[in-house]
Parts: C-alpha cells; structure tokens; sequence
C-alpha cells in the first residue's frame, strides 16, 4: 500500500467553526498532513483567536467572518475562499450548538436554532461547495455527527433531531455525489474533553467524580473521556484518497460506547 495515499498536499480544506475544540483540532491535523487551512467563525473576535491560536501551533490558515445558517453570506465566502485560496478540496462541517433544555420546557424559537446551525448549516455549505468539487472532478465532505445520531438522551431533543438528519444528509449527499467522485461521511465523536465539556468533569467539593463524568466513565469500555486528538486520525483518512471508496458512512469516535450495553449492576 502507499502511504501516499493519506496525504492531504495541496488540498484545500475548509473546517467551519475551527477556531477552537475539535475544529481546531482537525484542522491542526489536516495542516500537518499538508492542506491548506481556511475556517470560518461567527464573530470577528472568534476568527481573531481562532488565528491567533494557529499561528502559535505554527499554522499558516485563512480565517474568515460567516454564519452558516445564512446563505447569501456562505455563498459569497465560498467565492471568497475560491478566488483567494482555491478552490474547496475538503469540507467538514463541525459548527454547532447544543442546548440541554427538557423538550417539554424548550422553545419552538430555541428548537428552530439548533437544527438551523447543527442540519441546514452542513446543507448550505455543502451545497454552496460542491459545484467547484464537480468541476474539479473530486471532493471530501466531512459531517460532525454525534451518538446522538443514533441515540436519544434527556435534555436534548433538538440536537439529536438535528444530528439524526445530519446522519442522513450524509448518506443522501454521497447517494447523489458519488458519481462525481464525492465523498461524504461523517464522524460521530463520543464524549470529548472540549472546553465546552469542562464543567460536566470538574471535581465535586468532596473529591469525588462529577456524576455525568462517573456516568460516562461507567459507560465507556475506554473508561475515559475521548480528546480532541483522538479524532484526528479518522478525519484525515476521510479528507484523504485512502477513503475513496468509502461513501456514506458515519465512524464513531466514542471509545465503545455505541458497542457497550453496561455493567450488570
């Protein structure tokens, strides 16, 4: 086998939401396996910390101002990004929210935003990338999926509505892309130590464990959180030509949890 096959040299890749976490994390590895980096954020200040935390890791990337949710805006970035950088290789589309709100006490208003950003986002900037994947005669979406596009739990309705269609949004784009040698998969990370994670694992007043992270811990046959770095590795063999029959598909990155029914108590 070549090796070769795992290098992203002269692509281009676009990571949304990549000023920190696991954006940030992908984006460092497709730097490191020779793709140009471009990433997006919603705020100048995030693009600004965002480029400021990739140039210290030594990483020459393209940060610009665009919310995904509104179309007019990514269509023009993506112009943007073509004329400035080149023309899109790769996409992973790793913005989004999550509220944990009981359904029941959730808003139709707060419903609406997390699909808008965790299932139309993917879609509009999907959409507004693949024409130049057609021309080019190749391309790599990537979707951030989750557990919870096969699973549901408390407090998460949107987000799990909003990542089960993303599941399939997946599986429609490679079913009507894959003959212009597209491919789209998605990854499904477990539960990640991100910033956003942080207080679910922090050491309660009497030492012991945060229940959610004894809850997870117990779940887990890793028998540990996942780090953002633990998805590296997966997301550069799908941006890379070593995948190129994989289509469709959704790795989950989650330690074991999907494969685990628990300890018998």
């Amino acid at each position: 086998m070549d090796m070769k096959s795992f290098s992203l040299e002269g692509k281009v890749a676009l990571v949304t939401g990549a000023s920190y976490g696991i954006g940030f994390a992908i984006a460092s590895a497709y730097a490191a396996a020779g793709a140009t980096i471009v990433f997006n954020d919603i705020k100048q200040e995030l693009v600004d910390k965002g480029m400021a935390s990739y140039k210290e890791a030594g990483i020459d990337a393209h940060g610009y101002v665009c919310d995904v949710t509104n179309e007019e805006q990514v269509q023009a970035f993506v112009k943007q990004v073509e004329e400035e950088v080149g023309v899109i290789d790769i996409l992973v589309n790793n913005a989004g929210i999550i509220k944990r709100i009981p359904m029941c006490d959730m808003t139709a208003e707060q419903f609406r935003q997390v699909i808008d950003i965790d299932l139309n986002g993917p879609f509009i900037v999907s959409k507004a990338v693949i024409p130049g994947m057609i021309q080019k005669g190749h391309g790599k979406i990537i979707n951030i999926c989750s557990m919870m596009s096969e699973l549901g739990r408390e407090t998460v309705s949107a987000y799990a509505a909003a990542k089960g269609g993303l599941k399939m949004l997946t599986k429609n784009i490679a079913s009507e892309y894959g003959e212009y040698n597209i491919q789209c998969n998605g990854i499904g990370p477990g539960y990640i130590a991100t910033p956003q994670t942080a207080p679910l694992r922090e050491v309660q007043p009497d030492g012991s464990r945060h229940p959610f992270d004894q809850f997870i811990i117990a779940k887990t046959p890793a028998a540990r959180w996942g780090e953002a770095e633990d998805l590296q590795g997966p997301a550069v063999f799908l941006a890379s030509d070593a995948s190129n029959f994989v289509n469709g598909h959704i790795l989950y990155v989650d330690g074991g949890i999907l494969a685990y029914i628990g300890k018998q108590p």
